[in-house]
């Protein structure tokens, strides 16, 4: 068992501050635990001073994470708090903020993003008021955060904004003045539209997450880092549209750089670039595969040659804001892929641009909804959920149409996603569970094609059971559920029950 190791010394500037400092081994921490726990105390004598507190910044760290606490505060104590970096002051919050986080594109504010140098930093700590007689003990814990993936920074980072297994809607594609999104100023004028216009128009229309994904873009982080405090019902995810000349990726959950200059020497081919992208750890999906390329929209398409390795892909973005054209809309570019045997998630995204657009018009904020069932509201449960396919697209956006699908055989069952083994002649139960409006017809599809249907009947919000059953015949099948309207437009498109797969991941590992 390993032993903490403990150094306690005396600032020769502050011989009245005592610090120890706690280094965790490497084998005995778990992922929530900190890197360094410093244990100090102010007396009143340093009323009115400032103190360092030092501290060792290792290389290769890419985020410093850094949580303060002191007692006394009953004894009107008050410490203020800032971080020195080794050349610069870092962060400077006052007595406001007990969580700071700096890294290369964001920080908390009153910090400053960019590099993080090795060597040595200084908590620094500012003393408004402290009682002659009084003592103030203090604990800063620190985070050194190797990587950019969410799932990585320490958990006072990434806690749910709601707890609990749920349905969670959410919009995958937008852009900001980070890179083409527009808005009109005070005075009317066409101009690079701030961020938190976008995530204002996520919170009016309901929704639970967004993920703005600026074409190649990484500054947008430092905006959403100080707005998620403020916006604490929707989610922010980190996200980039990887903007190439030979089509566009969704790059889901880590603000890592990835070189996105796709026919260069150094990304020589599209799955050189996906590989980069798995190894860290991001979501991918292609975005509208099918719309055109050329001078009307560079690189929208999706044409790479060599052609991509889809085993590198989690999910296409089958419905954009555009895909109310059937020629541009993604869904029988998804279901191809289907057919060729790739399990790949259909998401969708508003690819919305200007987020002052009515909310009720197609490709505004949250036009389509993607809806995912995930275990709770943060990034890497989210983005779990969308890799395990129990996901929907909500083509009109509306707060209250829901679809629920499962399979059964043989006592095992499987939701939107799931694999299902049915050898020849057993029997495979469907059920599907829907809400939407009136005059809406539910259908199962097999493969592509409508096997089943019903009309769902009431008012808005009409639900409608479909209960169907299926002789397998050994071999591999997909089966969704998709709901159509009374006017033929697609309602809502569900994820595949896969029947006969192999167990493989969307990354091609067994």
């Amino acid at each position: 068992m390993h032993r903490l190791k403990r150094s306690c010394f005396s600032l020769w500037l502050l011989p009245a501050l005592l610090v120890c400092m706690e280094a965790l081994p490497a084998a005995a921490q778990s992922a929530p635990q900190p890197d360094l726990v410093l244990h100090g105390t102010v007396r009143g004598s340093q009323n009115h001073s400032y103190i360092k507190v030092p501290f060792r910044v290792p290389a290769g760290v890419e985020r410093v994470t850094l949580t303060f606490a002191y007692t006394e505060k009953d004894q009107h104590t008050a410490l203020d708090l800032g971080v020195l970096d080794p050349k610069e002051l870092r962060c400077w919050a006052g007595g406001n903020k007990s969580v700071l986080t700096i890294a290369l594109s964001d920080a908390t504010p009153s910090c400053l993003p960019g590099t993080i140098p090795a060597g040595t930093w200084n908590v620094l700590i500012g003393v408004p008021n402290i009682r002659p007689q009084v003592i103030s003990h203090y604990t800063a814990q620190l985070y050194f955060t190797r990587t950019g993936l969410v799932a990585d920074y320490p958990e006072v980072l990434r806690e749910p904004l709601r707890d609990g297994p749920a349905w969670f809607r959410g919009d995958l594609h937008m852009h900001t003045a980070n890179s083409d999104g527009q808005c009109p100023s005070q005075t009317g004028k066409m101009v690079p539209c701030p961020v938190f216009v976008t995530v204002d128009a996520a919170a009016r229309r309901g929704l639970d997450f967004i993920a703005i994904t600026d074409h190649n873009a990484t500054s947008q982080y430092d905006a959403m880092r100080e707005l998620q405090p403020y916006f604490d019902k929707v989610l922010l995810i980190p996200g980039r549209e990887i903007t190439t000349f030979y089509g566009h990726l969704n790059f889901l959950g880590t603000t890592d750089y990835l070189n996105f200059r796709l026919g260069s020497p150094s990304v020589p081919n599209v799955n050189d670039l996906l590989r980069r992208a798995h190894k860290l750890g991001a979501l991918v999906s292609i975005n509208h595969p099918r719309d055109p390329s050329g001078e009307i929209c560079m690189g929208c398409g999706w044409t790479p040659n060599p052609p991509a390795d889809m085993h590198l892909l989690d999910a296409i973005e089958a419905v954009n804001s555009g895909s109310e054209i059937p020629a541009f809309s993604g869904i029988p570019f998804w279901e191809h892929q289907l057919d060729l045997g790739y399990r790949l998630t259909a998401i969708g995204g508003s690819d919305n641009h200007r987020p002052m657009r009515p909310l009720d018009q197609l490709g505004s904020v949250g036009s389509p909804t993607t809806v995912v069932y995930a275990e709770n509201l943060s990034t890497p449960a989210i983005l779990a959920g969308i890799r395990s396919g129990r996901v929907f697209i909500d083509l009109a956006g509306s707060s209250n149409r829901m679809l629920e699908f499962t399979a059964a055989c043989n006592g095992r069952e499987a939701h939107m996603g799931g694999l299902l083994q049915a050898s020849k002649g057993s029997q495979v139960l469907f059920d599907v569970q829907t809400a939407a409006d009136a005059g809406g017809r539910a259908e199962l599809v097999e493969d592509g094609k409508p096997i089943h249907s019903t009309v769902l009947a009431g008012g808005t919000g009409a639900s409608a059971s479909l209960h169907a059953s299926w002789i397998s015949d050994g071999r591999r099948h997909w089966f969704l559920v998709q709901v159509v309207g009374a006017d033929g437009k697609l309602w809502l498109l569900g994820n595949p029950v896969y029947v006969n797969w192999a167990q493989q991941t969307a990354s091609g590992s067994s």
